[in-house]
């Protein structure tokens, strides 16, 4: 239905940014390197974000805000493959 439809749609944009085994950085051979530079990247993310606004105190708010809702995009993509693979681990035994 539409909600796996959405849910694929997600993932796949996710891995196309975020997964530097999907993204154009799986062509660096070193995955430490691959690690470091999307490191690199998101901080200058945050970065420019807080110098567009003006405020080095945006920077602290973007840096919070960027690690949360990266932690809560991997908790849920983490939930949606362990219900995948292992769906007894969240029944009670």
């Amino acid at each position: 239905g539409a909600g796996l439809v959405m849910r694929e749609f997600v993932f796949k944009a996710w891995n196309s940014v975020m997964n530097a085994k999907h993204n154009p950085l799986r062509h660096i051979p070193d995955e430490n390197v691959r690690h470091l530079v999307m490191q690199v990247l998101a901080w200058m993310w945050c970065i420019m974000f807080s110098v567009y606004l003006g405020s080095i105190w945006v920077f602290g708010i973007t840096a919070v805000a960027h690690l949360l809702i990266i932690a809560a995009i991997v908790i849920t993509v983490s939930t949606f493959e362990v219900a995948k693979r292992k769906p007894d681990s969240f029944v009670k035994k």
